[in-house]
């Protein structure tokens, strides 16, 4: 099995590999305070993948068109509706106030932001901070809420806010775990770790057994109906083998997805959590980024505003062949007690 004797300490899996010399290990940071649900991560990863579309079936319940990451979306923006600090039983007393949670700007001051940081190449840098700035100068933002929450929603012409729920946005994409179950029970080697520590399916060797699908803790990786065979998020592997940014974070005009190395987007968000709960947002918490998790962390991780469950997050994800090593061990004696026996019996009868 590919991996460490333990599944729980830290790994580099691109030298554990078999890679000399990997470059550092890359990544996603997605902070989800700053999403404005957009969906031009799902665009973006469309286009330039060449993942088919969904048949634009329309939910009917939300703004969320995708519904879930598919082997025809590798990026889902989810949308969760949720009701007033009051409704949800969170103990505030404040009209319209969800618990924890600052008022965000305006719709128009929102615009500006986003608009601040559209077409720009920015790569990882904060390309809309500017614009963050210059409103907070003129008292316009006191956070670095983009439309979430306690505001309107995005794209409403009203300039009355509405204060009887809030949405959560969250772009989800597929984790490329540390200790990747997807990797140990692929029969045909389609599925392999790169040396940026990322893992991808490499179409033209997929047989379409499924085996990945069970395997991954996170209900990521899905079969196309047409074909058979299992696809997921590349992490744009052509794109950062030539030095580029994925395609959805460089799409993303908010910076909500964050690309580079793992361990200084691990760092960056760090300080972005102590920020926001300096700002009194004490909901705010990382998901994915603990290298003593059961997945090893995940090179993909988030900044949530309540608690996995809400957003469609396992809150202790295990690799699901952590028990492998201890199962073919138990096998094999058994096997050879059965031998054993079978050699008994026969020189028993010959005696």
């Amino acid at each position: 099995m590919a991996g460490s004797n333990s599944f729980y300490g830290p790994l580099d899996p691109a030298s554990d590999a078999g890679y000399v010399d990997a470059p550092p290990r890359k990544g996603f940071f997605t902070d989800t305070s700053v999403c404005i649900g957009c969906k031009a991560c799902e665009v973006a990863c469309k286009e330039w993948n060449l993942v088919p579309d969904d048949g634009f079936n329309l939910l009917g319940t939300s703004y969320d068109n995708t519904g879930g990451l598919t082997a025809n979306s590798w990026r889902h923006v989810a949308f969760i509706e949720q009701p007033t600090a009051g409704g949800c039983g969170h103990g505030t007393d404040t009209p319209g106030a969800f618990a924890g949670m600052p008022t965000g700007p305006s719709v128009s001051a929102a615009t500006a932001v986003v608009g601040a940081g559209v077409g720009q190449d920015t790569g990882t840098s904060p390309g809309v901070q500017p614009a963050v700035d210059a409103l907070a100068a003129a008292g316009t933002i006191g956070t670095q809420f983009l439309g979430m929450p306690g505001t309107d929603l995005p794209g409403r012409t009203t300039d009355a806010p509405r204060s009887d729920f809030r949405w959560l946005m969250m772009s989800n994409v597929c984790k490329h775990c540390t200790h990747a179950g997807c990797l140990d029970v692929c029969p045909t080697g389609a599925l392999f770790r790169t040396e940026f520590g990322t893992v991808v399916v490499q179409e033209d060797i997929c047989n379409g057994c499924g085996y990945c699908i069970p395997a991954c803790p996170y209900g990521v990786i899905d079969q196309r109906k047409e074909d058979g065979r299992a696809w997921k998020c590349t992490l744009c592997y052509d794109r950062i083998g030539d030095g580029l940014t994925p395609a959805c974070a460089k799409a993303c005009p908010t910076e909500s997805i964050q690309f580079g190395d793992l361990d200084e987007l691990r760092e960056r968000a760090a300080r972005r959590v102590e920020a926001l709960h300096e700002q009194g947002v004490d909901q705010a918490r990382l998901y994915g980024h603990d290298p003593e998790d059961g997945v090893g962390g995940d090179g993909a991780f988030f900044l949530l505003l309540d608690e996995p469950e809400v957003y469609g997050l396992p809150p202790d994800p295990i690799v699901t062949t952590r028990d492998l090593p201890a199962m073919y061990k138990r096998a094999g004696w058994a096997a050879l007690a059965m031998a054993a026996t079978a050699v008994a019996s026969f020189l028993g009868r010959r005696a």
